[in-house]
């Protein structure tokens, strides 16, 4: 079994409007000795944007702005961003994140040179109903009943009746670094995780997200297997390129008689081919042990979103139970 140490608290909810009421999820991204932490701040009605804060060294908070680094511009973002990821591909920043408007949570980019200013791109999921999800995925092959059990939302459909009920894409993460000429991103659906590919994004329309729905079961990466992982698993850390392939540290969610735990999880996938699985971790990589990871308004959570290199050390920004009030370190 590996050995985890779990440091602490790292950030904590302040009083300033945007993250009184916490701070969780973060992306991070280091550039030399400076590590920048992009995390999602939660304001009162669970309004969120994202927060900005630069670090010295995995412990040592340096800067933390006072006010959001990106916030709502758009409908399809409206009501929050949310759970943001970050890599760097050549001389560009792509920052994902959950963008919802009060009915649909989706995988949006934004994109920047520099940290400072970013240009947002919009959604890069299929912007599909369940209904057309399922016709489209299933033409071929019959569709994992768990399909229908997370993403049938049909009793929704009246909360809203102005806004068109869209199938939920979320932990869109880029790997970091084109593959075969092309730019990868994991994406989940549950209960699995997908992995699309385009040279350039404006490949990213209708007609892309048609075909690729209509070969939805090539695009699996990893499905649910053990235990800790059994209900549905969702994109954590960006993919970590090693000798022997990428490594993807991702959670793991399992349903369990007081509720769902969430873990964190770990597998390594093919270098020039990123949806042939090679190993999986046969159990989790971290699981809910203390007591800000057990107790919490929604209890058993440990959600890996970042991590730090140092040395022969991995360290992980993560989420603790989520009560929503801090962010936590691992390694």
């Amino acid at each position: 079994m590996l050995k985890i140490n779990r440091h602490g608290v790292l950030l904590d909810k302040t009083t300033l409007g945007f993250e009184n009421e916490g701070v969780l999820n973060p992306a991070t991204i280091q550039e030399g000795n400076t590590l920048h932490l992009f995390y999602r701040a939660v304001s009162k009605g669970n309004y969120s944007t994202i927060g900005y804060s630069k670090l010295s060294n995995a412990l040592t908070i340096e800067d933390r702005h006072d006010l959001p680094v990106l916030f709502p511009q758009f409908d399809y973002e409206s009501k929050g961003m949310e759970d943001p990821r970050i890599t760097k591909i050549d001389s560009l920043y792509y920052l994902t994140y959950t963008a919802f408007d009060g009915l649909n949570a989706m995988g949006a980019l934004a994109t920047s040179k520099d940290l400072v200013i970013f240009e947002k791109q919009g959604l890069i999921v299929p912007q599909v109903t369940y209904e057309v999800f399922k016709h489209l995925a299933g033409s071929k092959h019959p569709l994992n009943e768990k399909y229908a059990r997370y993403n049938d939302r049909g009793d929704m459909a009246t909360v809203n009746p102005e806004k068109k009920l869209l199938l939920w894409d979320k932990n869109v993460i880029f790997f970091p670094r084109r593959i075969n000429k092309k730019l990868y991103y994991l994406h989940r659906i549950k209960p699995d995780i997908q992995i699309a590919a385009v040279e350039e994004l404006a490949e990213l329309n209708a007609s892309f997200w048609e075909n690729y729905l209509q070969h939805f079961c090539d695009n699996i990466a990893l499905v649910p297997h053990y235990e800790h992982e059994i209900s549905y698993i969702g994109g954590g850390c960006p993919p970590i390129e090693t000798a022997l392939g990428w490594l993807l540290i991702y959670h793991g969610v399992k349903d369990s008689i007081n509720g769902y735990v969430y873990s964190a999880c770990a597998a390594l996938m093919d270098i020039d081919n990123p949806l042939r699985e090679i190993a999986r971790l046969p159990y989790a990589l971290f699981q809910p042990e203390k007591e800000w990871e057990l107790k919490g308004e929604v209890n058993n959570v440990c959600f890996p979103s970042g991590f730090i290199l140092q040395g022969d050390q991995m360290i992980f920004c993560k989420s603790r139970c989520s009560d929503c009030s801090s962010l936590r370190m691992a390694s």
